[in-house]
């Protein structure tokens, strides 16, 4: 009987979160019909089947991972053949038993932003200073969320093409806390808080409700452990997701041009009508 960890990457669009439900489809729920599929596993509780970290309905992952017991041989090709193309495992590493895939030392999240001229990056990285240390969280997370004291070892701010990238670097984090984190660096952008004002919304009994931004600009990038994790990397496993992740640009592109030609079409449209 052997441990095993897996590396696992999925686009989240077409799931309900990581984690298992009833009657929905999420990440989990597929890696395990493939596991039993592959003959890996036959039960998850006798397998003693953990994850790592549940992200929520539509958040992306390149760096996820899960653990249990098998007898059985791991081979990556065979269990992501039974998986949807959106869902792949990456590599595999075999663990010693003490190894607790739910508790890692450090959590990447990246978020991503369109930039263009409403967002002042510089104000954003000043503000995102205040998040580093341990704070109570409370404002960035559910109300009934027990402990709310989260420690954040960095929050990076840079601009990259087209694009804001802000990286979370922490333990562990609280369901939307990075979400509401990144929408009150938005805020701070926009003017309606000064950088000042997060130290204002940390450590603090004065609760006020912060929106969430939209789960699908968020990657949970990767996972850090205290002990040294051997992992065989997969290259057939990254060339095929990578070659999804192509295929899904290119159309998004191609619908994005469209959507502005419509866009273009209308607005000269309602030129010519106003100036009739």
């Amino acid at each position: 009987m052997r441990k095993i960890a897996l590396k696992v990457a999925y686009i989240g669009t077409n799931y309900h979160g990581f984690q298992r439900q009833p009657d929905v489809p999420t990440v989990e729920g597929k890696l395990l019909e493939a596991l039993e599929g592959a003959g890996v596993i036959e039960d998850p509780r006798k397998a003693r089947f953990q994850i790592a970290g549940r992200t929520d309905r539509g958040v992306h992952a390149l760096g996820n991972f899960v653990s249990f017991f098998t007898e059985g041989d791991i081979h990556v090709n065979q269990i992501n053949d039974l998986l949807p193309r959106d869902i792949r495992v990456l590599a595999w590493a075999s663990v010693m038993y003490p190894f607790k895939v739910r508790y890692p030392l450090e959590r990447h999240y990246r978020y991503i932003l369109y930039r263009d001229e409403s967002l002042d990056t510089a104000s954003m990285a000043e503000a995102a200073a205040h998040f580093r240390g341990t704070h109570d969280f409370s404002n960035f997370s559910r109300r009934r969320d027990r402990d709310p004291v989260r420690r954040i070892r960095d929050v990076r701010v840079s601009e990259v093409g087209d694009s804001i990238i802000i990286d979370v670097y922490g333990e562990s984090f609280l369901w939307q806390m990075v979400r509401k984190m990144v929408r009150a660096l938005v805020m701070v952008s926009e003017g309606e808080l000064a950088p000042d004002d997060i130290a204002g919304l940390l450590d603090t009994d004065h609760r006020v409700f912060l929106e969430p931004m939209p789960p699908e600009n968020l990657i949970l990038m990767d996972l850090k452990y205290g002990v040294k994790i051997k992992l065989r990397h997969d290259e057939y496993a990254f060339k095929r997701f990578i070659s999804l992740l192509e295929e899904e640009f290119r159309a998004y592109r191609e619908m994005s041009l469209v959507r502005r030609a419509m866009s273009d079409h209308l607005r000269d449209l309602k030129d010519l009508i106003s100036t009739d």
